[in-house]
């Protein structure tokens, strides 16, 4: 089988802060610690060690729970990250080539039809859909979040009644791009268009920031993207790979 790695890295940036022992530092706390000296130890070294000073679960690739979106999701209460059946995590992949799709034009129902239609292709439950935008070239960008075609709230359903409990895209967010939803909300004055898909009133899980997706056919592999078990979580960084039969 052939691996393909699907998610960003985690390193220091904008939001995410990391601070780097080395293995002098390692031998040092070993000394401090435990009263032996470097000459006792490997080349003089002690272990290394990261320390995460800030990481919001949101960064870098990430799967969303659907206590991210709303307190209560159809009369109850929503699940947080570590609630989600691990099921949902391991299943059939498939792509729908979305890069004609301009930044705030939102994917909808009939663009997915045309695409299954296109790749010969009927969804199945827990398949994990992946809407393939080409936004991630931008994934280090400083302008990132603010590029994506994003997915409306219909499509979302749409996806989640034909079974699907794992949707993702290779852009900032799920949504279209936060900027441009905030200005048609408040030109509008009304509910449901800010963050609309993932508001959408279903319980499913998004990955968001994808990478790679060139790299994969439309269907005929395996999604992994099992995300840390935080406690109570909204959501979990997720190392998301896909799994190629030879």
């Amino acid at each position: 089988m052939t691996i393909i790695d699907l998610s960003g890295y985690i390193e220091p940036n904008h939001e995410i802060e990391i601070t780097y022992y080395d293995h002098q530092q390692g031998a040092e706390q070993i000394s401090n610690f435990f009263n032996v000296p470097s000459t006792l130890l490997k080349y003089g070294e002690g272990w290394a060690v990261e320390e995460f000073t800030r990481f919001p679960t949101h960064s870098s690739t990430h799967i969303d729970a659907p206590w991210h979106y709303n307190s209560r999701i159809d009369g109850r209460p929503a699940p947080t990250v570590d609630e989600l059946p691990l099921e949902w995590f391991f299943s059939d992949g498939v792509v729908l080539e979305m890069r004609h799709k301009e930044t705030g034009n939102p994917v909808t129902v009939q663009d997915i039809k045309g695409e299954l239609d296109r790749i010969n292709y009927e969804i199945k439950p827990l398949d994990i859909v992946l809407i393939r935008n080409g936004q991630d070239e931008y994934f280090t960008q400083p302008d990132y979040m603010t590029k994506g075609c994003g997915v409306t709230a219909e499509a979302t359903r749409w996806l989640y009644n034909n079974g699907v409990r794992v949707m993702g895209i290779d852009a900032w967010g799920w949504d279209a791009p936060l900027h441009l939803q905030a200005r048609k909300a408040l030109e509008k004055n009304e509910p449901g268009i800010f963050w609309e898909a993932h508001q959408a009133g279903i319980a499913y899980s998004q990955i968001e920031r994808l990478k790679n997706l060139a790299s994969l056919p439309p269907y005929g592999f395996k999604i992994a993207c099992f995300p840390l078990k935080i406690k109570n979580g909204s959501g979990a960084p997720a190392r998301v790979v896909a799994i190629l039969p030879d």
